[in-house]
């Protein structure tokens, strides 16, 4: 289970022992947002927050409720098309920053012919691949290494819920025991999440009271910062109005 032992300022330097030590397979230490590592072995943080360890995934992060989502390289995103330019489109990953591109050929199978037509305020799960401090960010729907969509891709139908970066965080990395309402639902109900690192969850299933139900869970969990008793009592309280 992550935790969060140390509170950071933009330019810290992280000691050797406040980094996780690995429990699990993975030896190779995974940087998340907030942390940027200078060869050959410093490591420091870019923004204000917690720092958080995963011992298990051999991985740090600053972990930062408040404030505007910040790209990092690796991250997964929901974006909103704004427009389309020549070779890409400009989507919005946050209010009020400049749009990532996100180039017409960055989907599964897409060629000249075969790119996706997404109209204005389509939404779209992606990943970070630039996010220079001199250049827009750059998102992708497809894995490099593959070439497939592995889940990226258009996101047709469902809602959009905001949630603080904290808890998208949670969402993403499903640690044991973190947050439990979702389980609870789902032994009764199907749906879908899309969880988005920049702060929007999109939820999707059988009918628009399934996800508006599971959407508000999500927020009142997280606005509440409720544990495992508060959570089962909310989804209990939930199923029953289902």
């Amino acid at each position: 289970m992550a935790t969060s032992t140390l509170v950071v300022v933009p330019g810290d330097e992280i000691a050797q022992d406040a980094l996780p030590t690995p429990t699990g397979k993975k030896k190779t230490l995974t940087l998340g947002p907030g942390l940027r590592h200078i060869p050959p072995n410093t490591i420091t943080t870019t923004i204000a927050g917690a720092l958080a360890t995963d011992n298990r995934k051999n991985a740090a992060w600053i972990d930062a409720n408040s404030g505007r989502y910040l790209p990092t390289v690796g991250d997964l995103v929901i974006a909103t098309v704004q427009s389309s330019a020549a070779d890409n489109f400009n989507c919005a990953i946050t209010p009020n920053t400049p749009y990532a591109t996100l180039p017409h050929l960055a989907f599964e199978g897409a060629s000249r012919k075969t790119r996706p037509v997404l109209l204005p305020n389509s939404l779209v799960y992606a990943r970070v691949v630039n996010a220079g401090k001199e250049s827009s960010p750059e998102l992708t729907c497809v894995d490099p290494s593959t070439g497939n969509s592995e889940g990226l891709g258009p996101l047709k139908g469902g809602t959009i819920f905001k949630v603080s970066l904290g808890m998208a965080r949670r969402l993403l990395l499903r640690s044991k025991g973190e947050v439990t309402v979702l389980d609870h639902i789902g032994t009764k109900v199907g749906f879908e999440i899309t969880v988005g690192r920049n702060g929007l969850v999109h939820v999707d299933g059988g009918d628009v009271k399934t996800v508006l139900a599971v959407g508000k869970a999500i927020q009142e969990t997280d606005e509440q910062a409720l544990g495992e008793k508060g959570q089962k009592k909310l989804a209990e309280r939930i199923l029953k109005s289902l």
